[in-house]
């Protein structure tokens, strides 16, 4: 079986755009991946082109680890942000060839299933008015979907420090959210990379008294060093990792001890062999992951296979239901959090276990929609 053609789509939503590549073989079969790039969609396409030229058409599918190779290695600039999620989304295209050539489901190829129930928390559910009330209403709809986690940034467009009054404020929107969704369902927050070392600290102080599941990206992401001085001063778990790219940029939170759950997106570093890798490379050190997951029903069905076959995923990140949701609409089978428990069920079908709609695809042109984090009313995600 060889690779024949490559073709690119891109949906646009107000906040993000979807890009979708498939990947057709001469015994036409169809593999088919997803990212959402951050901001950069022309450049990832543009590296599409030229390495699916490059290194993807004429080869096996079942061929990935020599893939891996020649965009990690052959290349011989290092490789970054671009680069990585072009090889995730060339590498899962493969894996779902694979999985519909043996027919099975991807993650029979990586290992077998560890669980049949995959936990999910919410994200982007919060766009209202950054006001404690409005906000605690809306926790309060996401639970009645049967969320038992839920995500939120209350900072509002917050950079490095807080007033005294935006410190209360934000507060006590996670506060209303506790008191919204009682003690028994996860709540997350959000920094985004916002604050300084001691200002992230005072939040974290803060935060304590409501049961927090995990801070996120406290400080900018690429300094461990400066993730040390929160790590020593807070109990909650702290989370990052969305922003690393390349497998050994982790290894420094890791030595140091200052992170406990990796956030390391599916889609930007290399896809699923290189999350394996770093699966078993944090279980060594007793640690978890939680990837980041801002992708449309395509790469969430990705993370779901990842997350069958991977003891230490703790959890898989979910937008569709409240940003966007009608990229479900996008697939023939979208993946569907389970009302009763809050749960995904295991992946059944050959493959990923779905296919792309190409008229609703058209139907969603390119909107060169952005994530604009530190204007105000972000948290809306282009909603009005």
């Amino acid at each position: 079986m060889k690779i024949v053609g490559l073709e690119l789509v891109v949906v646009g939503a107000p906040w993000r755009e979807l890009t979708f590549v498939e990947l057709s073989t001469d015994e036409g079969s169809t593999g088919v991946a997803e990212a959402r790039m951050v901001n950069k969609t022309e450049t990832l396409l543009a590296c599409l082109r030229e390495l699916g030229e490059r290194y993807v058409i004429g080869r096996d599918p079942f061929d990935v680890e020599a893939l891996v190779d020649c965009i990690e290695r052959l290349e011989y600039g290092r490789p970054g942000e671009v680069a990585e999620t072009a090889l995730a989304m060339f590498e899962i295209a493969c894996f779902d060839l694979m999985g519909k050539s043996l027919g099975v489901p991807v993650y029979q190829l990586l290992g077998g299933r560890v669980r049949d129930r995959i936990p999910a928390y919410a994200n982007g559910w919060y766009q209202g008015a950054r006001e404690p009330d409005e906000v605690a209403d809306l926790a309060r709809a996401v639970i009645e979907r049967g969320y038992r986690a839920l995500k939120i940034d209350p900072f509002g467009t917050a950079r490095s420090q807080l007033s005294g009054a935006e410190r209360r404020h934000s507060i006590g929107i996670v506060a209303a959210v506790r008191e919204a969704v009682g003690p028994d369902v996860a709540i997350m927050v959000e920094m985004h990379g916002r604050f300084s070392p001691s200002e992230a600290v005072r939040v974290a102080r803060l935060l304590e008294a409501y049961d927090i599941d995990w801070i996120e990206e406290p400080t900018l992401p690429e300094n461990a060093g400066a993730l040390r001085s929160v790590r020593q001063h807070t109990a909650i778990p702290i989370a990052t990792g969305e922003r690393v790219h390349h497998l050994p940029d982790v290894r420094e939170f890791l030595e140091l001890g200052v992170v406990d759950i990796l956030q390391v997106d599916l889609t930007h570093a290399g896809g699923f062999l290189n999350m394996k890798r770093l699966a078993g490379w944090a279980d060594i050190y007793y640690r978890q992951l939680a990837p980041h997951n801002v992708c449309g029903p395509v790469g969430t069905m990705a993370n779901l296979h990842l997350a069958a076959c991977t003891k230490n995923v703790r959890i898989v990140e979910h937008f569709n239901d409240f940003a966007d949701p009608w990229v479900s609409e996008l697939v023939d089978h979208a993946p569907v959090v389970d009302r009763q428990d809050g749960c995904f069920a295991l992946p059944q079908d050959p493959g990923l276990g779905l296919a792309l709609d190409h008229e609703r695809c058209a139907a969603r042109p390119r909107t060169h929609g952005r994530l604009l984090l530190f204007q105000p009313g972000w948290e809306r995600r282009g909603q009005a």
